[in-house]
């Protein structure tokens, strides 16, 4: 069996960094500060452009469609950002449920002109 199992409506979701976004955690490594969890951005949510100062950032839409420049992408899309490297913005005009894996620390800048700032970051679970 495995050691921690989560069932679908048993983990409750958390406000993200941007407006529009929650968090739901699934699973932390203290030692690395790694964390995967469901991610929802709510219809007409816009993330700007951003990067993660401390993790890679790997995402896997499960529903709904991200929305990057004029690209859709729909369930079954795989994104990678390595640590650092500046991605976004995004959009999602219904709602967008993802699995999301940092690999380390979890940070974000606003890398834009945007005047969009990102919250706190929830903490770890």
């Amino acid at each position: 069996m495995f050691p921690l199992i989560r069932l679908p409506n048993t983990t409750s979701w958390e406000p993200g960094p941007y407006p529009g976004v929650e968090f739901a955690p699934l699973s932390h490594d203290p030692a690395t500060g790694a964390r995967f969890l469901l991610r929802r951005f709510a219809p007409g949510t816009k993330i700007p452009a951003h990067r993660h100062p401390q993790t890679a950032e790997s995402v896997v839409v499960l529903k709904g469609k991200w929305i990057e420049g004029n690209v859709e992408y729909g369930p079954g899309s795989f994104f990678h950002a390595p640590k650092n490297t500046v991605h976004g913005p995004h959009r999602a005009e219904k709602e967008v449920i993802s699995v999301t894996w940092y690999d380390g620390p979890l940070t974000v800048e606003t890398a834009d002109d945007s005047g969009i700032t990102p919250g706190a970051i929830p903490p770890i679970a």
